[in-house]
């Protein structure tokens, strides 16, 4: 759950941002109302992100448990439309997996900002709008200087000998 915090980039600083933990139940609306799967961090992880991150969508690299490494985007704030009173980080892996993976350590590298958080007037258009970020990112971490941090050792080390952020 360790942050590793590295060069300067858009709304959010420290990035690339490194972070893990372990995926919890979220709100449960990924799946049955966006029809988009999102794997979410438990509330200290949410609490270790730096003072000055930028609510919104952003963009980057996951990797769940042992398994292989995937572009992802993740959203960081409130999600006005559905007026959350906590705030919370939701990752969209895009993998189709074979089964939950509830408890399974869930490693994250941010490397873009794709845009603020916003509210929606309707479901429709919330779901339009993740799914052209969701394309978006594809296109981003494409680019060598994204590509690159998919081979990152942070994926690699194991958990239990990243000290200090990393």
């Amino acid at each position: 759950m360790l942050p590793r915090l590295a060069s300067t980039d858009g709304l959010m600083r420290h990035l690339p941002y490194f972070c893990w933990g372990q995926v919890v139940r979220g709100f449960g609306r990924g799946s049955k109302q966006l029809g988009i799967l999102t794997a979410n961090f438990p509330k200290q992880v949410v609490g270790n992100l730096p003072a000055d991150v930028s609510t919104g969508f952003y963009y980057g690299w996951a990797r769940v448990g042992s398994g292989d490494v995937h572009k992802m985007v993740v959203s960081i704030g409130w999600n006005p439309y559905y007026k959350n009173t906590k705030k919370s980080m939701e990752t969209h892996i895009m993998h189709t997996f074979k089964e939950d993976f509830y408890g399974e350590i869930l490693s994250v590298v941010i490397v873009g900002y794709l845009r603020p958080e916003k509210n929606f007037d309707s479901l429709e258009s919330l779901i339009s709008a993740i799914r052209g970020d969701i394309e978006e990112a594809k296109k981003r971490l494409d680019l060598p200087e994204h590509l690159k941090l998919k081979e990152d050792n942070f994926f690699w080390v194991p958990k239990s000998e990243i000290l200090n952020g990393y």
